[in-house]
């Protein structure tokens, strides 16, 4: 406990650095004295908390869940494991367990209750989390739109946490809905969510929580004008500047800031503090959650003239304070206004001016804290934010979010708060683990990278409810989608990526008979060959299927989706009897051989699966076994076998193609021969040769055996090749690109 009232000193010394130091000399005075302060008492907190963990896990390990808590005799339990319920600032232990019928939960200390309980048939919706930048979390939603989860947990090894989340996942299959970031891109630009809305489901995708305070979901500063008496929302000038972060807002302070960064030794990075952290929240929150900065300021408020006294001087400090870059929070586009009165007569303090800390002081142009969060949403729905708000998406959830893109885009924050920046379970000195989590989970963390190009323009003549107009004491109504469900209104970008749900579609036959193909709605369709007509029509998702291939038995379809799953389709009784959920991202493309699955993804790996069906009819269900799961740099977009089988080649969006061994699973060759994604590979029949098109425009030949490129042919095609055919004897190609050409090649000449 004496090392964290320490850490909890040391916290508000350099949190008071954002209202004292106005100088880069007094900021690098106080840095130097209290960093080393820091990792002092970090590394006793350290001692003391692995003290405490090495006597929980002792627990955890002679106790187990209580199956008389189950509520029917007849239940059958999947499995159990030690895991911890997140909450905020707290991690409550205990056991999970998991049967037929419910998911249980009973914390060794009975609190909150002694057992808690949810019905898998009321589950809604199911996530994977990261909970320290480590795939450990899983969230439970028993609704549809409820920003807060029933149940947060954390397991101790991700292989426990995938096996509760598919089993759940299988179960709900027909219950629920998977969407991706790419689906709710495509109704937000036609206006079908608000950008409120997407905001919140984008925050969901890329493991916000409001479980969670260090990944507590972030949201923009929309306006600048914090000062005027009138908010004129068609007036430019109001808003801020959503294509800079919030520390590259004031051209003086990130002169400073690059100044220092450019002397800095690497790892490198621009901001000390980061846009969102568990002190930034409670900032906001302090009077609805006191008990919560209680237990974070160990059993007091913050000092009064650091408090959240003034919405302006909140922007203020935001703009030239030398350690402030902090965003919003949500709730200041929702319509609960309690966070911004002191409705609870918390005592928190007196400034110095002696003036008492009360409620929020609010800008001028809003007559009460309801008509503030009614203009605040007005100004988020406003013509200009919906114009603008994806180069701040890119900022934040996208492209511009890591490597040379944060760079250019002055976005770098400090190391620890990035995803794979340091493998905590590699150290091996529980003391030094500890500090290093510890740090991590106070300094905030940077949110999943959900979009790796830059992120479409909103398409604005569709708003019917969103005006120009200066007047916003109308309600901004909530979109709903409209009657038309086709394409023609979107933008060049979401053409592109309507196109590209389209790359790589396979059709295949069923005895000469039957012809099952692919189309944009997500629907699988049969046409008979012999009675020319159509015959049956499929829908598995609300995302396009990316392939389909036939099994051997000629009974079942196999297709895979944009939404991250494999389908199964039982062609006797017409239906899907099966659903493979292995993926992390969009299944681009799947290849069969000797009962063995490959499916690719964009989550940058391929999967080889065993399966085998555990009955002799069709409609039996399917057992997939995990064989191997192949490691890209990128995600792969296409992939291909052999005629043998023995070989797997794979193409990725980085333009490499890798040959591997599909014995062993080894690499073969890797070959960076494309600038863009290859969109299709294919082996020679003699399996010589691998050919491979993309977004290059360009058709490349590889020797297999020595990884050399032996042919390099600029097509004809004016914009990026999608789709690739090959006769039996390799000297005729196909190939067919964007611009609705298909040409013949001979390979020979």
């Amino acid at each position: 406990m004496n090392a964290l009232l320490h850490l909890q000193g040391i916290m508000e010394i350099t949190f008071q650095l954002d209202v004292w130091s106005k100088t880069e000399d007094v900021v690098q005075t106080l840095l130097q004295v209290c960093l080393p302060l820091r990792a002092s008492c970090l590394e006793k907190l350290g001692d003391q908390t692995a003290m405490v963990a090495a006597n929980l896990q002792s627990r955890l390990a002679r106790t187990s869940f209580d199956k008389n808590c189950f509520q029917n005799l007849a239940e059958n339990p999947h499995m159990e494991c030690a895991v911890e319920m997140v909450m905020p600032l707290v991690s409550n232990p205990g056991h999970v367990c998991v049967t037929n019928e419910n998911l249980y939960f009973q914390p060794l200390n009975g609190y909150p209750e002694h057992v808690i309980q949810i019905k898998l048939h009321r589950v809604r919706r199911i996530y994977k989390r990261r909970h320290g930048l480590r795939p450990l979390g899983l969230e439970v939603f028993c609704t549809e739109n409820d920003f807060c989860s029933d149940i947060y947990l954390k397991f101790y090894n991700p292989a426990d946490r995938d096996d509760i989340y598919y089993y759940i996942a299988t179960f709900l299959e027909n219950h629920m809905t998977e969407h991706t970031a790419e689906s709710y891109m495509l109704q937000w630009q036609r206006g079908h969510l608000s950008n409120y809305q997407y905001l919140l489901h984008l925050n969901n995708l890329a493991d916000r929580s409001c479980n969670d305070l260090s990944q507590y979901p972030v949201f923009p500063w929309v306006i600048a004008d914090y000062s005027s008496t009138q908010l004129d929302m068609t007036n430019a000038a109001i808003f801020r500047d959503l294509s800079k972060p919030v520390g590259a807002l004031n051209k003086e302070r990130l002169d400073r800031l690059l100044a220092r960064y450019k002397g800095m030794p690497e790892p490198r990075f621009l901001y000390g503090s980061h846009y969102s952290s568990p002190g930034y929240v409670l900032f906001y929150l302090v009077r609805v959650a006191p008990e919560h900065m209680l237990c974070l300021q160990n059993g007091r408020y913050d000092n009064a003239d650091r408090m959240f006294n003034s919405i302006r001087e909140t922007w203020k400090n935001c703009l030239e304070g030398a350690t402030d870059f902090k965003e919003l929070i949500p709730e200041f586009y929702g319509s609960d206004c309690s966070f911004l009165e002191n409705r609870l007569s918390l005592d928190l303090g007196k400034k110095q001016n002696g003036h008492l800390v009360g409620d929020v002081i609010l800008p001028p142009w809003a007559s009460d804290a309801s008509d503030f969060l009614q203009k605040h949403k007005a100004a988020l729905e406003s013509q200009y934010v919906s114009e603008h708000l994806h180069e701040w998406i890119d900022l934040v959830f996208g492209y511009k979010q890591k490597g040379s893109e944060a760079v250019a885009a002055h976005n770098v924050f400090h190391p620890l708060t990035y995803e794979g920046s340091i493998d905590c379970d590699s150290i091996e000195d529980p003391d030094e683990r500890i500090a290093m989590l510890t740090q991590i989970l106070e300094f905030g963390q940077t949110p999943t990278q959900l979009f790796t190009s830059p992120h479409p323009q909103r398409i604005t003549p569709r708003f019917h409810n969103i005006t120009r107009s200066p007047s916003i004491n109308s309600p901004v109504s909530e979109m709903s989608p409209g009657k038309d469900s086709s394409f023609e209104d979107l933008t060049e970008e979401s053409r592109k990526l309507a196109w590209a749900n389209m790359i790589n579609r396979r059709s295949c036959t069923l005895d000469y008979s039957s012809l099952y193909f692919l189309i944009l709605d997500s629907t699988l369709k049969m046409y008979s060959k012999e009675l020319k007509e159509f015959q049956r029509s499929m829908s598995f998702s609300n995302m396009a299927l990316s392939s389909c291939l036939m099994l051997a038995d000629g009974k079942t379809v196999v297709c895979s989706s944009w939404d991250n799953n494999v389908y199964f389709y039982s062609i006797p009784f017409g239906r899907r009897h099966d659903t493979l959920m292995g993926h992390d991202d969009a299944v681009s493309e799947m290849c069969w051989s000797d009962d063995r699955l490959y499916t690719a993804s964009w989550d940058s790996t391929v999967k080889v699966w065993q399966c085998a069906s555990d009955g002799s009819s069709s409609h039996k269900r399917t057992q997939f076994e995990l064989l191997a799961e192949l490691e890209h740099d990128s995600g792969v977009n296409t992939i291909g076998l052999n005629p043998a089988g023995t070989l797997l080649v794979s193409g990725c969006k980085d333009g490499t193609i890798t040959i591997w061994d599909t014995s062993s699973y080894e690499v073969l060759q890797q070959v960076p021969c494309h600038t863009g994604t290859i969109h299709h590979t294919a082996f020679s029949p003699d399996s010589r040769h691998v050919l491979s098109v993309g977004a290059d425009s360009c058709m490349k030949v590889i020797d297999v055996q020595t990884g050399m490129m032996i042919s390099n042919a600029l097509t004809s095609n004016v914009s990026a090749v999608t789709a690739m055919w090959m006769n039996d004897l390799c000297t005729t190609v196909i190939t067919g690109g964007e611009d609705k050409q298909m040409i013949l090649w001979k390979l020979l000449s």
